[in-house]
């Protein structure tokens, strides 16, 4: 008889870097076609899937404590939150625009991103910031 476990299996954990890889191809097109107001169909839900998936990758990338539930649910909070602000904010400065509107979530992300970063490599244990222990 065959125990029934949690963990996931081969294929899926096999097939995870793909999905990754593939939904950033898919964010890269998005905001490639919006910031450079190309015509196409398939704009305007690769441009929705950008203004979703990078401020939420960003703010899961500065959440590695959560439990993976959790990092979801309040890394996609965070992107909605994020998109409002942004949009929010070129609505009353009166400069609304959906390139303008990508390359603020773009910028903001990114410096999310650079901010985990260095958060993580000082913090790191061994790092230059790190306390020796002596006996």
């Amino acid at each position: 008889m065959q125990a029934i476990g949690n963990k996931p299996s081969a294929a899926v954990t096999d097939s995870l870097p793909v999905l990754a890889g593939a939904a950033l191809a898919v964010s890269a097109v998005g905001a490639v076609l919006a910031l450079a107001d190309l015509t196409s169909p398939l704009r305007a839900p690769f441009t929705l899937f950008f203004l979703i998936a990078a401020p939420a990758c960003a703010v899961a990338a500065g959440l590695r404590g959560l439990e993976p539930l959790g990092r979801l649910v309040a890394s996609a909070a965070g992107a909605v939150a994020l998109n409002l602000l942004v949009a929010q904010t070129m609505l009353a400065t009166h400069i609304w625009s959906v390139r303008g509107g990508v390359a603020a979530i773009t910028t903001i992300s990114a410096l999310l991103f650079l901010l985990t970063l260095v958060r993580v490599r000082v913090r790191r244990p061994g790092g230059p910031t790190a306390r020796r222990r002596t006996s």
